[in-house]
C-alpha cells in the first residue's frame, strides 16, 4: 500500500495534522505534539498558527475506511 500524508482527525487535539505527520513518519505522537508547541513558541506564534492553518487546507483527510469497488459483469 502507498504511503500518503494524510490528516487523522480521529486522534487530533485540532485538525489532526500533526498526527497525520507522525503517522507518515512513523515517529510518537507525542514527539511531534511537542515539536508543534515549540515550533509556535520560537516563531511567535503567529508565523506557526499560519503554517497550521496552510496544512489543515493542504493536507487531505485521512478516509475511514478504505474504498472498496466491485465489479459484476452483466450479460
Amino acid at each position: 500500500m502507498e504511503k500518503r500524508l494524510e490528516r487523522d482527525e480521529e486522534k487530533a487535539v485540532v485538525a489532526g495534522v500533526v498526527t497525520g505527520l507522525a503517522s507518515y513518519f512513523d515517529q510518537d505522537l507525542v514527539l511531534f505534539r511537542v515539536m508543534a508547541v515549540a515550533f509556535l513558541i520560537l516563531t511567535g506564534v503567529f508565523p506557526g498558527l499560519l503554517v497550521y492553518l496552510v496544512a489543515w487546507l493542504m493536507i487531505p483527510k485521512k478516509l475511514e475506511k478504505p474504498l472498496e469497488v466491485e465489479y459484476t459483469v452483466v450479460d
